[in-house]
């Protein structure tokens, strides 16, 4: 009727289920665990909510004929996987007195199963001086060389289940602490910490990886009570620091794949030769950086190759003279460079005014026609973004800004009465305002004439930038008259659907030839100021970005509506504390910030396996916000941050 942990039988997962069967193979590696048995599955089933005939001779001798108290907890074949931990999903039932008691606890812990497979675990209950859960690897970062402990005074279940937070701490392999937070106590010795390691590093051999282990100390002694497979860890941010920084003003919003295609290599070409020109970076440097790319929709750059990077140590600047070299080696270039630069941007400047001015309605251009103005303004924006970029590196001609310019064209225009359209056609300047984007033009602000300044000149980088702007707008124009042909000729069911398109899909499209009809896709959530990307593309934080005052416990980033109660599809959920009871919702949050809790919690288990951003441990979080308010939760950083009006930002 039973299978005691020393038994052999109770090292198989079909019978006694994992919980069981993880500590029947810890006892028999040498681990300390707790005495105990299990009630196969087979019984359970057989019996249902009550304890098989015999099983009280079982119960006694644990027990001590029931002067010892007794844990009752879940063992099913499908929790404390490598794929899906369960945590917290089932019952457990602690400090369980006398055989009425424990009929009652059985059946507690049969009727969480819901019908499924479930063994019962049965082992003595503990009262320790010290308990909490043990990570052997940094489930957040992903740090293969962190161990990290959660402890708690007594036993672990208020830790578990996320009612209390309890202490935080990161070690190194050398038991050193390398990151503490949390509550204040208890603060472990080295000797547990040190006890703690050993334990860490034995159950990574006994079960072939890294393990979360609940653990007590009773009468100083160490003790295993559970061990499970880590299920979610994040990748470790490697690579250069990545930012929107340098580029955020030129596209503030992410991009669809068809601007990406058509604007982010020009970019992204001018950019490396400009840094290689003026000596800001050796060609060995920009071999291996993308210098701007696109991550999750998002242009981004290299923020050390733009200075915005922690600068160079005074004692490696002295010790390494390879930059000095590169710059003396660039200086006469550069010197002959600026004296003819205002000249040849002018130039510049006049082509695209001449070219732009030449051109015929997009309407009356033919198909092929249409896609060559798209290839030319693909040349003509790299050209331009390198003489801007020039121009704001070796020229001094400060000026107006064009946002300046349009703010006053739109007020005049505003005050005439004219549309948006008749402003942009009459002052073109007016576009400074608005980002680039294919798709329908957004409206232009409202602006009072009182609010803007007098005219003046802008500078010859203000000049260029304007006129990037405009080639993004005709190339809009452009996109725009294909993709009404397009959906005339039932190529496409809707005309927003040609952003989603490559290049290369608008040639045949055009052609005749059939092309993917994909509708828009959700817009992400905003990118950290400063960040890495670890091995598998995930979007790591870099310490210190962001809202302090969290602690990230996994799941990546998510945007959605807050929510303190009955959250929706979608929503952020904002509570004072980690229930296991939310454990059914959260497949449906895009985000869970809690006030208190720890990320080795249960639930903040569950909510790394489902890919929810989570955070804990945020002081005053319902008191930030209101229901409604859109926030982004980086569950790496530990933020949770208000967008202001919604930032443009399209929920799923």
């Amino acid at each position: 009727m039973v299978r005691w942990l020393t038994d052999a039988s109770a090292r198989r997962r079909a019978v006694v289920g994992a919980k069981a069967a993880n500590l029947a193979m810890a006892a028999f590696d040498g681990l300390p665990i707790v005495d105990g048995f299990a009630v196969p599955v087979a019984e359970v089933a057989a019996h249902g909510e009550l304890p098989p005939p015999g099983i009280e001779q079982a119960w006694a001798r644990l027990s001590a004929q029931g002067r010892l108290p007794l844990v009752v907890r879940s063992s099913a074949p499908n929790e404390d996987g490598g794929a899906s931990s369960m945590a917290g999903v089932f019952e457990s039932v602690v400090d369980v007195v006398g055989w009425v008691g424990f009929v009652q606890a059985y059946a507690t812990v049969v009727r969480s199963a819901r019908g499924g497979d479930m063994a019962v675990l049965v082992q003595r209950h503990l009262d320790p001086e010290l308990s909490g859960v043990l990570f052997g690897v940094d489930p957040v970062s992903g740090r293969t060389d962190r161990v990290v402990v959660a402890a708690v005074a007594g036993g672990p279940q208020l830790l578990v289940s996320g009612a209390v937070q309890g202490r935080r701490t990161s070690l190194d392999r050398a038991g050193r602490v390398r990151e503490a937070d949390g509550d204040p106590a208890p603060v472990l010795g080295s000797t547990d910490r040190l006890r703690l390691l050993a334990l860490a590093r034995r159950a990574r051999l006994v079960f072939g990886g890294p393990q979360d282990i609940e653990w007590a100390i009773v009468d100083r002694r160490l003790v295993l009570l559970q061990s499970r497979p880590v299920t979610t860890t994040a990748g470790r941010g490697e690579g250069p620091l990545l930012g929107p920084g340098p580029i955020a003003e030129t596209f503030p919003h992410a991009l669809s794949p068809l601007e990406q295609e058509l604007w982010i290599p020009p970019l992204q070409e001018a950019t490396r030769h400009v840094l290689a020109l003026t000596g800001a970076a050796s060609r060995r440097r920009l071999r291996g950086s993308a210098v701007v790319t696109v991550v999750e929709g998002q242009a981004v750059a290299d923020l050390d190759l733009f200075g915005e990077a922690r600068p160079r140590s005074r004692a490696r600047a002295l010790l390494d003279p390879r930059p000095h070299l590169r710059h003396l080696a660039v200086s006469w270039q550069v010197g002959r460079l600026r004296g003819a630069l205002a000249t040849l941007s002018g130039h510049v400047l006049d082509e695209v005014d001449r070219e732009l001015g030449e051109l015929p309605p997009a309407a009356d251009l033919d198909d092929r026609a249409l896609l060559r103005v798209l290839d030319n303004a693909t040349a003509y924006l790299r050209t331009l973004h390198g003489y801007e970029m020039l121009a704001g590196t070796l020229l001094d001609d400060a000026g107006q800004p064009g946002a300046a310019a349009a703010l006053r064209a739109i007020a005049q225009g505003q005050a005439l009465g004219w549309s948006d359209d008749d402003i942009v056609a009459r002052h073109p300047v007016a576009l400074a305002v608005l980002p680039p984007a294919l798709g329908p033009r957004p409206p232009l602000p409202r602006v009072s004439v009182a609010e803007v300044s007098a005219p003046a000149p802008m500078g010859r980088r203000e000049e260029l930038r304007l006129r990037i702007r405009w080639i993004h707008e005709l190339m809009r124009v452009v996109v725009g008259e294909v993709a009404t042909r397009l959906v005339l000729r039932g190529a496409l069911s809707d005309a927003a659907h040609v952003a989603q398109l490559s290049r290369r899909e608008l040639g045949v499209a055009l052609g005749g030839g059939t092309v993917p009809d994909r509708p828009p896709s959700t817009t992400p959530a905003p990118l950290p100021s400063r960040f890495r990307l670890a091995a598998d593309g995930t979007v790591v934080a870099e310490a210190g970005d962001g809202r302090a005052g969290g602690v990230g416990a996994g799941g990546g980033r998510g945007t959605g509506r807050v929510a303190f109660g009955d959250p929706a599809i979608g929503d952020v959920l904002v509570v004072r504390h980690l229930d296991p009871a939310l454990a059914p919702v959260l497949p449906r949050l895009a985000g869970l910030v809690a006030e208190t809790g720890s990320p080795l919690s249960h639930l903040a288990i569950l909510a790394r396996e489902h890919g929810v951003p989570c955070v804990v441990g945020l002081a005053g979080a319902r008191d930030q916000v209101a229901p409604g308010d859109v926030v982004v939760v980086d569950g790496r950083a530990g933020t949770m941050q208000v967008l202001a009006g919604d930032a443009g930002v399209v929920l799923p």
